[in-house]
């Protein structure tokens, strides 16, 4: 059974931008329960559907498969929740740990996230200088709570 753990940051200034190239993301939930969702999402040219279980802590069950990305569009675009959750995600390597940067657009346009995934929960890691509050736990900022609140949504 995959696990994924993972922290998540929101993002402070723009340093990390010229470190690498970034992808778009687009994705959709066909299930939101108590915290666990079923996501179908494009990345470039593919297509993927993910189940995931609520989260424990920093950890929740997660499952994904690869599926062609024509089947994708049309759940992305006929069978999901709306709004979709549109991303640009750029992949930086810092002291040796991956960190994927979410620039949201759309519904979301504004919010920057980092997030990284870790091998157990209790890991210590490097925090880049680039980063501010931790909000792992903040269930607002989790990707399938943007879809009923977007960011352009919230009172700030």
């Amino acid at each position: 059974m995959a696990k994924e753990i993972e922290r998540k940051f929101l993002v402070t200034s723009n340093e990390w931008k010229s470190i690498s190239k970034k992808k778009l993301y687009r994705q959709g939930y066909l299930a939101i329960n108590n915290g666990g969702v079923v996501r179908v999402r494009t990345v470039s040219d593919k297509g993927y559907i993910t189940i995931k279980s609520q989260r424990n802590n920093l950890t929740r069950d997660e499952f994904e498969y690869e599926i062609p990305f024509e089947d994708a569009e049309y759940m992305l675009e006929n069978l999901c929740i709306k709004p979709l959750v549109e991303k640009y995600r750029t992949k930086i390597n810092y002291n040796g740990m991956v960190w994927e940067v979410d620039e949201f657009i759309g519904e979301n346009e504004g919010l920057i996230v980092a997030e990284i995934e870790l091998e157990y929960e209790n890991q210590k890691i490097d925090l880049p200088n680039w980063l501010g509050a931790e909000v792992t736990n903040d269930p607002k900022y989790y990707n399938s709570n943007l879809v009923n609140m977007p960011y352009s949504k919230w009172k700030i």
